[in-house]
């Protein structure tokens, strides 16, 4: 059985509709509780804003209780601060509460593993399998206790201010700060203001039911609106669980992920602070990428699409910088995972090094053109049939041939529909759209097409 549930980065869904209810927690506390923590005997729990959150909160501690493992309540705190404080607690595990960017009616349990990564899908599934069984081996003399653990988020803060270069590195900026009423609402700008910075904040008043509504990572007209009406240098806009960011220039022009990627590199490569020569990005981040990182003698590493594979990659390369076109921003001296803050303290202090405007600065590469089309299936089947075409197939490598040297193409089942995506990338818009055309045109052909979607 493999994971029905878990997804690269947990698993998620509405509150109190299964699986995400008090009765999932509580399971997944002692089924956690009895498979993970063997060693110390301990898990750690944090969370976001949300309302739900103290309800699922409960549940795990009472089935980590149950399962004889004590617990320690982090409070709210980011993400990339659970991550990076885990290895430093003596614990076995901890859960993150969130669901990251989502409307505050879903909830999400992302798993981290002792040494701060993310849980392996083979953990999981196990962890999936033992709550399926509905079987706890729990001893009534073996019962966990819980404490909370005071200002958390204290150690977290202090690692991600050795992204900050002397006393006041940020003097002189005026930037709009969204913090999506999520777990930045104090930290971010806090930390912004001890720099120096003169801040505009939005976003900043979590009562449980506003995280990410209308603000944050997904909906940033509001924070565009108040750059542009107060003059601001640029804006920066995090998610409900603080491991993405978004940002804007002076104009209001917001910036792609793959931008910000490149400027990480760019910046670390003449600091003389880029590891391995490289920056790991995904499959699907724009070839302009590679074309600009190739440019300032940078190697782009490329991964499946995943936070989880980006850093994997990282790894790999032995290279301190990475991130997907989505936002998450991962500098591995600073943090584990993606960390907002930490991407939008060095972004910060590289604009203001450059002694540009953010408009002037940006965008550091023209993008190829990007042709995406999704081609819906009625069932799972129906896709893997149509994928595994001789016909479909043979297109595919028509199309590789055709655009060697030109762009790239890329194909990929969807991991939660029954879809098929085409991605064609080239300078040569026209090219691109025939190329595209001439895949999608087998699939429709195929048994159990439902329709096609540009995204």
């Amino acid at each position: 059985m493999g994971n029905q549930l878990f997804g690269t980065d947990g698993v998620r869904g509405v509150a109190n509709v299964y699986p995400m209810t008090a009765e999932f927690a509580l399971k997944l506390g002692m089924a956690a509780g009895q498979l993970v923590c063997r060693n110390k005997r301990k898990a750690a729990i944090a969370r976001d804003t949300r309302v739900s959150g103290e309800m699922l909160e409960a549940a795990l501690t009472a089935g980590f209780n149950a399962a004889g493992v004590d617990v320690l309540k982090l409070g709210v705190i980011p993400t990339p601060a659970a991550t990076m404080l885990t290895p430093t607690l003596d614990v076995d595990m901890t859960v993150m509460i969130t669901a990251s960017h989502n409307p505050y009616q879903d909830n999400g349990l992302k798993l981290i593993n002792a040494e701060g990564d993310k849980f392996s899908d083979e953990a999981t599934a196990q962890i999936e399998e033992a709550i399926a069984a509905g079987k706890f081996d729990l001893n009534p003399e073996e019962i966990g206790i819980s404490e909370v653990v005071p200002d958390a988020v204290a150690g977290y803060v202090d690692c991600v201010l050795k992204a900050a270069e002397g006393t006041a590195p940020l003097s002189g900026l005026r930037v709009v700060l969204d913090c999506a009423n999520g777990v930045f609402s104090k930290i971010l700008p806090e930390v912004f203001k001890s720099l120096g910075a003169g801040i505009i904040v939005i976003g900043n008043e979590p009562n449980g039911k506003n995280i990410n509504l209308d603000c944050g990572s997904q909906h940033t007209a509001k924070m565009i609106e108040t750059v542009k009406n107060a003059h601001a240098q640029l804006g920066i806009a995090v998610d409900g669980d603080g491991d993405r960011i978004i940002v804007c220039d002076e104009l209001g022009n917001r910036l792609d992920g793959d931008q910000i990627i490149a400027f990480m590199g760019k910046c670390l490569k003449e600091q003389g602070r880029l590891k391995g020569n490289a920056v790991a990005a995904t499959i699907v981040s724009n070839p302009g990428l590679d074309r600009f990182l190739e440019s300032c003698g940078i190697r782009c590493a490329r991964s499946a699409v995943g936070e989880r594979y980006v850093i994997e990659e990282m790894r790999r390369q032995g290279c301190n910088a990475g991130g997907e076109e989505s936002g998450h921003i991962v500098l591995s001296d600073f943090g584990k995972t993606g960390d907002a803050m930490a991407a939008a303290l060095v972004l910060a202090q590289g604009f203001l090094k450059s002694g540009k405007k953010m408009s002037e600065l940006f965008p550091l590469f023209t993008p190829m053109f990007r042709k995406r089309v999704d081609s819906k299936f009625v069932s799972k089947e129906d896709m893997l049939a149509a994928f595994e075409l001789s016909d479909f197939q043979a297109a595919i490598k028509q199309a590789e041939t055709a655009i060697e040297g030109k762009g790239k193409v890329l194909v990929r089942k969807s991991g939660t529909e029954p879809k098929i995506q085409v991605w064609v990338w080239s300078d040569d818009t026209a090219f691109a759209d025939a190329l595209n055309a001439s895949m999608v045109a087998v699939l429709e052909k195929a048994k159990g097409f439902e329709g096609k979607k540009i995204v």
